[in-house]
């Protein structure tokens, strides 16, 4: 078996860290919801809250989808990756098209929030993550008995 066909083993660092966007989305996403609220009202809350939702199931699908493919082939996670980037984007699209005609639907803070909230939770998770081959998903926690000697 040539190496780019081989398997990955069974754990999935790609849901860690979406696992871990999920978690650092719920402190972001109070001030975004609040700060859209404090300037376009309850709509634009309303459209805020949406599009966090919006990030959090494109971060949670692109780790599924690669999970999915890990098991596959690293080849078929390539294509995964690639693809299914292009696949996420175009369900946002879509989701966006299908309610932004609705009378609560402020387009700006949608697409603002949806903006900071991906490179937001991005540049944040870029601290966690240790993309080693020792630790592929998450920096692993501090040993804090090590650590006081």
């Amino acid at each position: 078996m040539s190496t780019i066909t081989e398997r990955y083993d069974t754990s999935s660092p790609e849901a860690d860290v979406a696992i871990d966007l999920v978690k650092r989305s719920v402190w972001l996403a109070p001030t975004l919801v609040a700060v859209s609220g404090l300037i376009w009202g309850l709509d634009g809350a309303a459209s805020a809250g949406v599009g966090v939702a919006l990030v959090v199931v494109n971060f949670l699908a692109s780790a599924a989808m690669l999970t999915w493919a890990g098991r596959i082939s690293v080849a078929f996670v390539l294509g995964v990756a690639m693809f299914g980037y292009l696949f996420r984007l175009g369900l946002i699209t879509v989701a966006v098209l299908a309610i932004k005609d609705l009378a609560w639907v402020e387009l700006v803070p949608l697409g603002l929030t949806l903006i900071i909230t991906h490179l937001g939770l991005l540049l944040w998770e870029t601290k966690y993550v240790s993309a080693s081959l020792a630790f592929p998903g998450l920096k692993p926690a501090p040993d804090l008995e090590t650590s006081k000697e």
